[in-house]
């Protein structure tokens, strides 16, 4: 571990008295997000932390934003150990400070998805016992009915904040992630305080971003991805870049114009890149994606254009991470999902329970440092302290990890099992096709039948029968979709997340 945390520049010396500093930070208040909040102020204080559309913020005073605000929420609303109040905002240091003010004080704060509906919003704050919402200002609607704090009303605590100064609550605070919720209701999972950087090495194992690197986070902070961007932007004292909206062309702009060596995204924003800007002038050292499923197609196309630079990060809201693949991994195979880093273990299991040999298909388990800690009403499924992901998979005789569909995917056609994720991987490259989704569909004959739904480029045409065509030619008679539905989009979740129930 420790080589890999001198190698990113984590154990570079520096002012005795800020490394001193730095370290009491962390003893006092843990890796939490205040406390490594608090050990970067205390180490690079000066270090700019955020730039967004309101200008960029230091480390300094974002801390001193953070305190002042806790302090006006213990105060003037009661926050402190035990209670539980929301964050619904997209991706700007309001955000930081309102998530890192909460856990501050000790209590659970509920990361909520800006793209929920008003009434998904209210079940959700009903479940999770929230008591007050923080909120952007034009998503307060979405909040009607509950205790809600605009961003003008922050600004208001923040300044007559009374005076005084915050010590470590008993018991750190934490977040909780919504799920998904693309097949079910969103649940919310606890997330892991760690207890070292042993975590933080994990992922720098094979993700190269570096201490003091300018970073654009584009994938939400609500998000699990976009949350461990920040985690690990606040770690290496990094420059954080941050839009309240994704657009593809601004975003190459501002990296270009900020200087990033980063950028943190799941899927899909990649695919905008490569369709807004096909020849770009920057040369970013990492682009880091996870979130939803990475296509072998789009993982070349964009390494073509954008250089060897493409980390693809498959995990889960429960299980963190489970692997990384690196550009030369994805290079070997475009498909593929990488190899467990430094600290992780990773089996594949029969639906015995067992682990079965190298090319076998079966439930992939893992175990690392960061291993959800339960939802909020329920207990995570492990079996010898490993957690089953729902997805199943296989490692090749390199030790590559393939995912090949979630468990719930499969499907069985005249006794054949089917997954539907090869089919798209192989319908995405079709020169024609923007993005496609596969899933399964009642058959009078044979159970189950396979359905495809087809976005093409602008200008493009392609037919049913050619692409039932193309499937026949390269996979198995029951691999063939029994309809191919052409759409102007696909239904997704705000991290890129195909929501099959809304395709039907």
């Amino acid at each position: 571990m420790l080589w890999v945390l001198a190698k990113r520049g984590l154990l570079t010396p520096g002012p005795p008295g800020k490394v001193a500093a730095q370290l009491n930070a962390l003893r006092r208040w843990g890796f939490s997000l205040a406390g490594e909040l608090r050990a970067a102020a205390d180490r690079s204080p000066e270090k700019v932390a955020v730039i967004d559309e309101s200008g960029s913020v230091t480390y300094r005073d974002l801390q001193i934003r953070v305190e002042a605000l806790g302090l006006a929420l213990r105060a003037r609303h009661d926050i402190g150990l035990g209670s539980r109040i929301g964050v619904l905002g997209r991706n700007h240091s309001g955000t930081i400070v309102s998530m890192a003010a909460g856990v501050t004080l000790g209590a659970e704060v509920v990361l909520l998805n800006p793209a929920l509906s008003a009434a998904a919003v209210a079940a959700v704050a009903r479940e999770q016992g929230i008591s007050l919402v923080l909120a952007d200002t034009d998503l307060a609607e979405l909040v009607a009915g509950l205790p809600t704090l605009t961003e003008s009303a922050m600004d208001q605590l923040v300044r007559h904040a009374p005076p005084g100064r915050l010590d470590p609550p008993d018991r750190a605070g934490r977040l909780i992630v919504l799920t998904s919720g693309t097949t079910a209701a969103p649940k919310g999972a606890r997330r892991r305080t760690p207890t070292s950087l042993a975590p933080l090495a994990s992922v720098l194992d094979r993700i190269p971003l570096n201490v003091g690197d300018n970073v654009f986070i584009a994938a939400p902070l609500f998000h699990t991805w976009g949350l461990a961007g920040l985690q690990m932007c606040l770690a290496l004292r990094a420059t954080m870049v941050l839009r309240r909206r994704f657009d593809p062309v601004s975003t190459v702009v501002a990296m270009g114009r900020h200087g990033c060596a980063g950028l943190v995204a799941v899927p899909i924003m990649v695919q905008r890149l490569t369709e807004a800007v096909p020849h770009p002038t920057i040369r970013p050292r990492v682009v880091a994606v996870s979130g939803s499923a990475l296509p072998g197609v789009l993982a070349t196309r964009f390494m073509d254009a954008y250089g060897d630079c493409l980390y693809n990060l498959y995990g889960s809201t429960e299980a963190s991470w489970v692997s990384i693949a690196t550009p030369a991994d994805l290079r070997l195979d475009p498909r593929t999902a990488g190899r467990p880093p430094l600290g992780t273990k990773v089996e594949i299991r029969a639906a015995s329970g067992l682990p079965v040999a190298a090319g076998e298909i079966g439930e992939i388990f893992v175990r690392n440092g960061m291993l959800f800690e339960g939802y909020t009403f329920a207990s995570p499924t492990q079996v010898a302290g490993m957690l089953g992901t729902g997805d199943l998979g296989h490692f090749d005789a390199d030790g590559l990890l393939f995912v090949d569909g979630r468990a719930d995917d499969m499907i069985i056609s005249g006794g054949e099992n089917v997954f539907p994720r090869p089919v798209e991987e192989l319908i995405a490259t079709l020169p024609q096709v923007r993005e496609v989704a596969v899933i399964g569909v009642p058959d009078d004959d044979f159970g189950q039948r396979l359905a495809a739904y087809v976005v093409l480029h602008d200008d493009e045409q392609l037919s049913e029968d050619e692409v039932r065509e193309y499937v026949r030619h390269y996979l198995a008679r029951f691999c063939v979709p029994r309809e191919v539905n052409f759409r102007a989009s696909l239904p997704r979740t705000a991290t890129g997340k195909v929501i099959p129930r809304d395709l039907e």
